[in-house]
């Protein structure tokens, strides 16, 4: 029995420590901030294009069944994806959200004073999920702009349980190459487990020194590839992604997902979303012709940014970032300032339609001139 006036906390100890993640302002918030109407959301990398057709009619159709749990191995989904992956259903894990699949990734595997090495500047969710879980996450500082491969295998210990491989990564866009990926592959032990971060795949496959990370799983059985339903298939709020890994990885990672992790609506419209290739090919296209004007842009204003393969793009604007967003902010323009990730002069920028990339740029121009 406790003495009196003895204290024991009442939460998880890496509470104490863990720092939360930092979303995008939502839109209504900015309306009443700064008594605006019209607000354009630029901040965290959302389909400007809308959901796939689809995707909204499979919804609406299985709306009446609400009342009705979803099938919590998502299998009709799962075999889906691995018809068109070439993947059996069994290497197959779906969850609530590209985020939950990283929290199951880290639950599955982290016990205390384990390793997980990642790159310094990236998703801040993999960081997060691994010290919740009571491991260490390594952050291994960039090479210019890249994530440093040589640096993560310099790194590599006995406590090493994974390593974390956001491709594009973000928030800087880029990619990591066919050649550093094998590199990183090449000379990192079979015992630890590499997680290729694919949010925004369906963007960078389009160039061709993008590797391909299923080859990779196939020859290597410790490999997590992670996709997601939201950017692409502009399915955001349905909160939906999934995992491509080894069939004992996928075992052990069911055991911790939750029974009924992704709800019916979800699972829908993603079996519609995959069927239409057509939305898909329009979102990508949308997308380079939005980045397209923006490097145009920065590029007439001297600015520096970092040649994107994702949906956002990372631009620096050469003053403090977090003033500078929300002189963007107060003018209907939300986006992400990058002193959250220590970039204090870079923001964050998401594609959006030609209209709202027009209208995006000739507020920047009118921030960028303005003395701040």
């Amino acid at each position: 029995m406790m003495e009196k006036g003895m204290k024991k906390s009442l939460f998880k100890n890496e509470l104490s420590t863990l720092n939360s993640y930092v979303p995008g302002k939502p839109i209504e918030e900015v309306q009443k901030e700064y008594g605006i109407e019209k607000v354009i959301r630029l901040a965290s990398n959302e389909n400007q294009l809308g959901p796939s057709p689809k995707a909204i009619e499979a919804v609406k159709r299985e709306i009446e069944n609400i009342n009705i749990y979803p099938d919590p191995g998502c299998m009709e989904l799962r075999k889906a994806l691995g018809k068109k992956y070439g993947l059996p259903y069994d290497n197959i894990v779906c969850g609530n959200g590209g985020e939950q699949v990283l929290q199951v990734i880290a639950q599955t595997f982290i016990n205390s004073y384990d390793e997980a090495i990642m790159a310094d500047t990236t998703f801040t969710i993999l960081g997060i999920s691994v010290e919740h879980m009571g491991g260490k996450s390594v952050k291994v500082s960039m090479d210019g702009y890249k994530q440093n491969f040589k640096g993560f295998i310099a790194n590599i210990n006995e406590n090493t349980k994974l390593i974390y491989i956001c491709n594009p990564n973000n928030p800087l866009g880029n990619i990591a190459t066919k050649d550093e990926v094998n590199y990183l592959v090449e000379n990192v032990p079979e015992n630890v487990v590499t997680i290729f971060d694919e949010a925004y795949y369906d963007f960078a496959r389009v160039d061709s020194d993008y590797p391909d990370s299923l080859e990779i799983l196939k020859n290597r059985p410790n490999t997590i590839v992670l996709r997601t339903f939201s950017k692409i298939t502009g399915m955001a709020g349905l909160r939906i992604g999934f995992a491509f890994t080894s069939k004992e990885i996928a075992t052990e990672m069911s055991k911790v997902k939750g029974t009924f992790n992704v709800n019916r609506l979800a699972q829908a419209a993603a079996l519609g979303a995959l069927q239409d290739e057509e939305h898909i090919n329009k979102t990508v296209k949308m997308n380079y012709k939005s980045l397209g004007m923006m490097e145009e842009c920065f590029e007439s204003l001297g600015l520096e940014y970092i040649k994107s393969n994702a949906n956002f793009i990372f631009v620096n604007v050469e003053k403090d970032s977090k003033i500078f967003s929300e002189e963007l902010m107060k003018r209907g323009i939300v986006v992400k300032a990058g002193n959250i990730w220590g970039w204090n002069t870079w923001l964050r920028v998401s594609t959006g339609t030609v209209e709202q990339t027009e209208t995006f740029l000739n507020i920047l121009k009118e921030v960028f001139i303005q003395q701040i």
